[in-house]
């Protein structure tokens, strides 16, 4: 690479740092906690894209595992009286043996067939989270009331303290950076290109040697862990669990940021998760009578304006500024990777 180059991205770099550092003090408190759901919801969108995007497996259900996972850290932190901290690990691992065993019927399952399998899972987990049975661990239709975790230190910055919120923004950040790293890792190899080849031309990864089974219930159990973790922070910086916060809504939502970001990207995800978050609250105050109209003419305006995601349509605004760029074809406008 140019030196010039790694110069002036090292320095963009840094920038980058100091500002997410400086953000959450240049803003109310009710903002920040809207970047922290756009974090939460990158992880999430991450681990889908991971099963989607990477892997061809189409799922309507990873709501459901965002609920586990949140149910597992708010129990851990209401019942065992864990810190926060301590139940993202836990939150995570669960997810992942329930993906893990979620992905050994999916290898009989694809496209379509395989959506609705997960559509089940996702309708059916919010019902089973208010069997009277499970009262005492789930709390029911009531749900469960958490605390949110006090910042270790007193601190103030542009006349600004840092609030519980504020400490949770830098603790989801935190996690967010570890996980968009680990991935970064896993993508960018030769498991990555493993995934790319199952999608893409399953014969002949078999042929190749690609242990298909393992990858694809591998694969299904790392995208449930993401989500899991995610779920787990969404229920820290919420403070507040219950099953009709997961409805199906959840995960095709979920579904919806994987597009809007990028098939097949890993900083997709941020952009999918800011179209989350932001896009339904921009929508309501357009109309209060039918904010869903709006939502759905933005959503059709962004898929006809970029066909490929956010990412897709840096790449090739990126591949045209190039003056020795050849010219893009169909299979090159999302190539794998972030």
């Amino acid at each position: 690479m140019n030196p010039a180059l790694r110069g002036w991205r090292l320095a963009a770099l840094v920038l980058l740092v100091v500002a997410l550092i400086v953000l959450p003090f240049l803003v109310k408190n009710y903002r920040v906690f809207q970047f922290n759901l756009v974090l939460v919801y990158a992880i999430a969108v991450l681990g889908l894209n991971i099963l989607t995007g990477y892997n061809g497996q189409i799922s309507l259900g990873h709501g459901a595992f965002y609920a586990i996972g949140a149910y597992v850290a708010a129990a851990l932190m209401n019942n065992a009286g864990w810190p926060y901290w301590a139940t993202l690990p836990v939150a995570g691992l669960a997810c992942f043996g329930l993906g893990f065993l979620m992905g050994f019927p999916a290898l009989r399952l694809s496209g379509h067939y395989l959506a609705l399998a997960t559509y089940a899972l996702g309708l059916a987990i919010p019902q089973l989270l208010k069997y009277r049975h499970l009262e005492g661990l789930t709390g029911g239709v009531q749900g469960i009331v958490l605390n949110k975790p006090d910042p270790p230190f007193s601190l103030r910055l542009f006349d600004q303290p840092l609030s519980a919120d504020r400490w949770l923004y830098f603790v989801t950040l935190a996690v967010a950076a570890l996980m968009f790293w680990l991935a970064w890792n896993l993508l960018r190899g030769r498991v990555g290109r493993a995934l790319v080849a199952i999608r893409d031309h399953p014969i002949a990864a078999a042929a190749m040697g690609i242990d298909l089974p393992m990858f694809k219930s591998l694969t299904f159990g790392v995208s449930a862990a993401y989500t899991g973790v995610a779920g787990a922070l969404g229920a820290v910086v919420v403070a507040f669990v219950s099953p009709d916060s997961f409805t199906i809504l959840l995960s095709i939502s979920l579904l919806v940021g994987v597009v809007v970001g990028g098939l097949a990207s890993i900083w997709g995800a941020v952009f999918g998760a800011i179209f989350i978050q932001f896009i339904p609250n921009v929508a309501d105050q357009i109309s209060k009578a039918a904010p869903w109209a709006i939502y759905g003419a933005f959503l059709i305006g962004f898929m006809y304006l970029m066909p490929a995601g956010v990412m897709g349509l840096a790449r090739r605004f990126g591949m045209r500024r190039r003056p020795d760029a050849a010219p893009l074809v169909p299979s090159q406008e999302a190539p794998p990777g972030g």
